[in-house]
């Protein structure tokens, strides 16, 4: 007797079958797949378009405006729910797919999983060429889907309906695989989409993907605990893994039984509470002083969960002491051997807890705890003037919109924030009061994230009050899915804060010797420089115009009333402010390497070469 089978499309079959996916972890289920977004046109509104329409009450469907934010939406959701739940997004061939490249890349460079299914060609080349096909004269099976290969952490063309069994399944693996997992992409043909196969009905069964904890290696562990008994000034940098496999609590434990500080990267931050005594807050070109200095002199440097990118070690400048070692605590090899590090490869829950236990009686020295709380209190006092407005009637600077934030939020409140010169303000700044409270999207520090990110938040907790911090610069690149915030009745917060201009970039022009050209919205100058008047741009209008809500607040009183109201909105909701321009922020307290032209003629670049070349003299490779 041959098995059953279910005579589907290719399209019916793959939803059907991404409605059956589960991830488990701690005998905890999830669904693997948990909605679908969509843009739709030729090449997926006849295939994947009808399929969802098919499966509707087993697939929910999300509607985007653009394609990109769509993914950033779709991440988002995924790291809200430590990566044990993903969304997928549907496409159209032609710019429906490029348009997927950079929340691609934003996904893997985060380790973040998402599954992307843009349309493509015909696999049987009866019509050909379609509408927004790219002809290449030599490779007739290239097609624009392809620049989503060097994103993508796994990557298939499916050219026949039966192809699709084994790639839907690698599919769910990598996505699943907290050492792999990324960008997802199944390039779908869109005649492919449309063709029926008898499908073996073991194919649509329901399918759990266990989610690991892999245990340290006993020799690596062994190893690890005589590295850091032997430390005189140990230091954790905490980094994303450590939110990713919810081992918060046991960074805790270790910390409270060894008194090992934590400073934390952008992705990290959260990983212990603000106010526990040996949370240093951020580190790097955008850390704090106190996690700064230590990491100058620290010996011994446990990375746990973390890439090490360039603001992390400043370039290769931070980690000064002519000894200092390094332990990498990661999931992935690749991450775990940076630096010329030891390497406890494995979850981090697992080797914190076993590396806690086999680290029994251990204790830092009591002169190094009281030094590096000394340090601690000191900057709590330079984050209380940043934040503090004398004069509640004057317009707020940037720093006193994030004090005016810090005051309203709850510990559950989640804040958004990707790009521009507010990633830095609340690395240094931001009080984090819970695991996923700090949002902070800067492996990629891609504009547009904030918005479509805190709808994919707010889809993965709902009830919670979910921010997104946009400035100027980041507001124009992609308002769009404001409007899928009101079609979707999700109450997002948006704070909207212009400074006519992009002011972390043009800081760094500054810097750097490009005396912050091109960096201002402004009118152009008769001598051709763009120093004329700020633009007559209504932002408050245009979010108005999509559907938002929105409170315009003129001074810091106004600002905190209307935060507050904002927070108790049951719609989507816009503060706006201007803010005064003039810096409050604490200086960088480490270097960022941005190469600075070696020849000039104009005084600026002259001047900003030879602090370059200062700064990089101290950059150092460990080996």
């Amino acid at each position: 007797m041959s098995a059953p089978t279910r005579r589907l499309t290719t399209a019916q079959a793959l939803v059907r079958f991404l409605a059956a996916q589960y991830t488990e972890r701690d005998g905890v289920r999830h669904r693997l797949i948990a909605g679908t977004w969509g843009i739709f046109g030729h090449g997926n509104v006849a295939g994947v378009g009808q399929a969802l329409v098919e499966y509707a009450d087993v697939m929910p469907y999300h509607q985007g405006r653009n394609e990109q934010s769509m993914v950033h939406a779709a991440v988002a959701h995924a790291r809200q729910l430590n990566r044990l739940s993903a969304q997928a997004v549907t496409t159209s061939i032609g710019p429906g797919a490029t348009n997927l490249v950079t929340g691609a890349a934003l996904a893997t460079v985060n380790r973040l999983p998402v599954l992307l299914l843009p349309g493509d060609y015909f696999a049987s080349h009866a019509a050909d060429p379609l509408l927004q096909q790219l002809e290449h004269p030599v490779e007739a099976d290239v097609s624009v889907n392809d620049t989503l290969r060097p994103v993508s952490r796994y990557f298939d063309r499916i050219n026949r309906p039966e192809a699709l069994i084994a790639s839907a399944l690698n599919a769910m693996r990598v996505l699943a695989d907290p050492a792999e997992t990324g960008a997802v992409t199944l390039a779908l043909p869109q005649d492919v989409q449309a063709e029926a196969y008898d499908w073996p009905e073991e194919f649509f069964a329901d399918r759990v993907w266990r989610v690991r904890r892999p245990a340290p290696d006993p020799v690596e562990l062994e190893a690890a605990v005589r590295a850091v008994r032997a430390a005189r000034r140990p230091l954790i940098v905490a980094g994303g893994g450590v939110h990713h496999s919810e081992a918060e609590g046991a960074l805790r434990a270790l910390v409270d039984a060894t008194g090992i500080p934590v400073a934390s990267t952008q992705a990290g931050k959260g990983s212990l509470r603000h106010d526990h005594p040996a949370d240093l807050g951020g580190i790097g070109h955008t850390g704090t002083a106190v996690s700064d200095e230590l990491a100058r002199t620290a010996d011994l440097v446990i990375g746990v969960g973390t890439r090490y990118t360039d603001f992390t070690t400043a370039s290769g400048t931070l980690f000064a002491d002519p000894d200092v070692r390094f332990l990498n605590l990661n999931i992935t090899g690749f991450d775990a051997h940076k630096l010329g590090a030891r390497t406890l490869v494995c979850d981090a829950r697992s080797g914190l807890e076993a590396l806690a236990g086999a680290l029994a009686g251990h204790r830092v020295d009591a002169a190094y705890e009281d030094g590096y709380r000394a340090g601690k209190e000191h900057w709590e006092r330079v984050v209380e003037a940043a934040y503090r407005a004398d004069d509640e009637s004057a317009v707020p600077t940037q720093t006193q919109v994030l004090g005016a934030l810090d005051a309203v939020v709850g510990d559950a409140d989640v804040v958004i924030n990707a790009a521009g010169s507010l990633p830095g303000d609340l690395h240094k700044l931001w009080r984090a009061r819970s695991p996923r409270q700090y949002h902070l999207e800067y492996g990629y520090s891609c504009m547009g994230y904030e918005i479509p990110a805190a709808i994919g938040v707010q889809q993965a907790a709902p009830g919670t009050p979910v921010w997104a911090l946009v400035g100027d610069g980041t507001y124009l690149m992609m308002p769009t899915e404001i409007v899928t915030a009101v079609q979707e009745r999700l109450p997002v917060k948006m704070v909207l804060i212009q400074n006519h201009g992009y002011a972390s970039i043009g800081g760094l022009s500054e810097e750097t010797g490009g005396e912050r050209f091109g960096t201002a919205y402004r009118y152009r100058a008769e001598d051709g420089t763009f120093t004329g008047a700020p633009l007559p741009v209504d932002l408050a209008a245009n979010a108005a115009s999509l559907g938002m809500d929105v409170l315009r607040a003129k001074t810091v009183r106004e600002l905190r009333h209307a935060l507050a109201e904002a927070r108790a909105a049951e719609r989507p909701t816009c503060v706006y402010v201007e803010t005064d321009p003039a810096p409050t922020a604490p200086p960088a307290e480490a270097w960022w390497d941005v190469p600075v032209a070696e020849v000039a003629s104009r005084e600026a670049a002259v001047r900003a070469r030879e602090r370059y070349d200062a700064q990089v003299a101290g950059r150092r490779r460990h080996l």
